[in-house]
């Protein structure tokens, strides 16, 4: 679990992230979500100990990061996967490279031993026939697989995910979501996604934060997203025609 009490964060005097306090659970698939300019991406760069909050505290596991020195710190990197929104595997690998990258360098386990991580990791999320391709040679969908066994090949304890459907067409978005919450709940990892995708909130938001001009406006579940009265959260909900008609049965 991840906790988060009165977090403050300001750039040039311009405050983006104004004192939200929430928690993100364990083996649930939590969605954080807003219009573009909401915070959302400064948010998690600072659950991701890449900005550090001016005021207020992230608090992983019972463990406040106010009161970690720099070896706790790097303990904390190293138990955490990271799935970017463009992929970013590197060209010149294979597959199995691009896996195996983080094992390489920063764990002390053999070249064996690493090779047969990333094997499983690969398995996991259904490339074996595709290992040793290279990116270019793979599709849009599979690349995102890869970047999901590349995260999830150190067994982290928490995996952020910033617009892992970006670029994809809705079918394999969804069976993107659908990978992400179930190696959630298999591993028991404490998933934070960042997203403007109502396929994935209605999908797969069992907890969502909803921001607004870096302020939390409203959290809850899918269900509860589209029962809610939170005229904010309404607007942003039903923004497409679908879900519009969705509404209306509602």
């Amino acid at each position: 679990m991840i906790e988060i009490k009165n977090i403050e964060k300001s750039f040039d005097g311009i405050s983006i992230i104004k004192d939200i306090s929430t928690s993100f659970e364990k083996g649930k698939t939590n969605l954080i979500i807003g219009q573009s300019g909401s915070g959302k991406t400064v948010l998690l760069k600072c659950l991701l100990g890449l900005h550090e909050p001016d005021s207020g505290q992230i608090i992983y596991d019972g463990v406040s990061n106010q009161n970690m020195n720099e070896s706790e710190r790097t303990l904390l990197r190293r138990q955490m996967g990271m799935v970017f929104q463009g992929s970013a595997l590197f060209d010149s690998m294979s597959v199995i490279e691009n896996v195996m990258f983080p094992l390489d360098m920063l764990s002390e386990l053999n070249e064996d031993e690493i090779r047969e991580k990333a094997i499983k990791a690969i398995d996991r999320v259904e490339l074996t026939k595709a290992i040793d391709k290279l990116p270019s040679e793979i599709s849009g969908g599979m690349q995102k697989r890869v970047a999901i066994a590349r995260a999830i090949v150190m067994n982290p304890k928490y995996l952020f995910c910033d617009e892992p459907n970006s670029g994809l067409d809705p079918k394999t978005a969804i069976v993107i979501d659908k990978l992400i919450q179930e190696i959630t709940k298999e591993f028991n990892i404490t998933t934070i996604i960042n997203s403007h995708d109502m396929n994935s909130v209605i999908e797969i938001g069992e907890k969502i934060v909803f921001l607004v001009s870096g302020e939390k406006n409203w959290e809850g579940t899918n269900k509860e997203i589209l029962k809610t009265n939170n005229q904010s959260v309404t607007d942003f909900v039903y923004s497409s025609e679908l879900l519009k008609k969705v509404k209306k049965h509602i």
